[in-house]
């Protein structure tokens, strides 16, 4: 097990030192079992941060996203954070002034997570597979960017499927209504 752990700490610090010696834009840390996002990175990449503008941590088990990961990238415009545990989003969130993309797909959220109906800029929003039975939907019908609501798998309430357009500007992505059982 200590072995398994110690090339997964590898793997993470490979990847974390190409992206600063090559200085791209984007870190990829998925399929990396990370349970926490590892304090060391923002050490490691403190000269590079306001250039990064794209993170996956897809895949891995994170529970929670600190106040202090979303400040310290506070340049991103997409945040893949598919197929972990997080059933909601610091309130930070809101200061990701140019976030147009958030993947929160195979997630544990239970509501939809608020913070993200005031990023202006957020044109994709994706929460298929979570737990999400109630919409904000006044506040999503403002956001003036927004181009895609992904709420596919999720045991949402008949009122959300009456926001069709014009009423939301967006794509409203739904699983299709299962069929009433006759009695």
């Amino acid at each position: 097990m200590q072995k398994r752990m110690g090339e997964a700490v590898a793997r993470v610090a490979r990847k974390v030192n190409d992206t600063v010696e090559n200085k791209t834009d984007s870190l990829d840390l998925a399929n990396c079992k990370l349970i926490t996002f590892p304090v060391g990175i923002y050490k490691a990449m403190r000269s590079v941060t306001e250039g990064i503008h794209c993170i996956s941590l897809a895949n891995n088990e994170l529970k929670s996203l600190t106040s202090r990961f979303v400040t310290t990238f506070s340049q991103l415009r997409e945040l893949n954070l598919a197929g972990n545990y997080l059933h909601r989003l610091p309130e930070e969130v809101t200061s990701l002034l140019h976030l147009r993309a958030i993947n929160l797909s195979r997630n544990r959220f239970r509501h939809f997570p608020e913070p993200l109906a005031t990023v202006a800029t957020l044109e994709t929003i994706d929460l298929e597979e979570n737990e999400i039975a109630e919409v904000p939907v006044e506040k999503l019908a403002s956001m003036a960017s927004l181009r895609s609501l992904n709420l596919r798998a999720n045991p949402v309430g008949p009122e959300v499927r009456l926001l069709v357009r014009p009423l939301v500007p967006f794509d409203l992505l739904l699983s299709p209504e299962e069929p009433v059982p006759k009695a």
